[in-house]
């Protein structure tokens, strides 16, 4: 009897080394990378390296974007702070300002042509929608919205940038384009 408890014991350690000691598979779907060919010895020159592509429109701003590609005009003294992407191809950009909320708000009604709403009371913040939503494709629907952060004795929404000036900006505004070929 005490054979076949052994047997019993060392055929279950068996098997459980061999189950712990396998390699867990990558994420389905999740295609594993391509091994590089080893190298060929050259034997002749190399062809010349073609010519690099210049970049298009299209290629992600690298800097500030220009109000051409915004479709919306920035206030003169916003500070760009950041992109991000908002997804279904669209991104969407932060200006801050040292500008009070108010006259921000004043100032785009003006520009845009269009009296906006205010979307929250605590804390502030207007929207103007300018163009079409159109669910299916977009993430958010294009136009500019303006926030307070000055609410409940808050400084203000802290400069991302190093050392940058003003330290804190009272106001952001956050601009989202419409995409290519939308009518605004």
């Amino acid at each position: 009897m005490q054979r076949v408890g052994f047997v019993l014991i060392v055929a279950f350690a068996a098997g459980w080394l061999q189950l712990s000691a396998q390699v867990p598979q990558p994420f389905p779907g999740r295609p594993t990378p391509p091994r590089p060919a080893p190298a060929a010895p050259q034997t002749s020159a190399p062809p010349p390296a073609a010519p690099a592509a210049p970049r298009t429109e299209a290629a992600a701003p690298t800097g500030e974007p220009t109000e051409g590609m915004l479709g919306f005009p920035v206030y003169p003294s916003a500070q760009f702070i950041t992109s991000y992407d908002a997804g279904r191809g669209q991104k969407y950009y932060l200006y801050g300002s040292e500008m009070p909320f108010a006259a921000l708000v004043k100032y785009y009604q003006s520009a845009l042509k269009t009296r906006g709403n205010l979307v929250f009371d605590v804390p502030a913040t207007y929207m103007f929608e300018v163009g079409r939503f159109r669910e299916e494709t977009m993430a958010f629907p294009p136009g500019v919205t303006i926030k307070d952060y000055t609410w409940n004795g808050s400084p203000g929404y802290l400069n991302p940038k190093k050392n940058g000036q003003p330290a804190r900006f009272p106001s952001i505004i956050q601009i989202v384009p419409p995409q290519e070929g939308a009518a605004r």
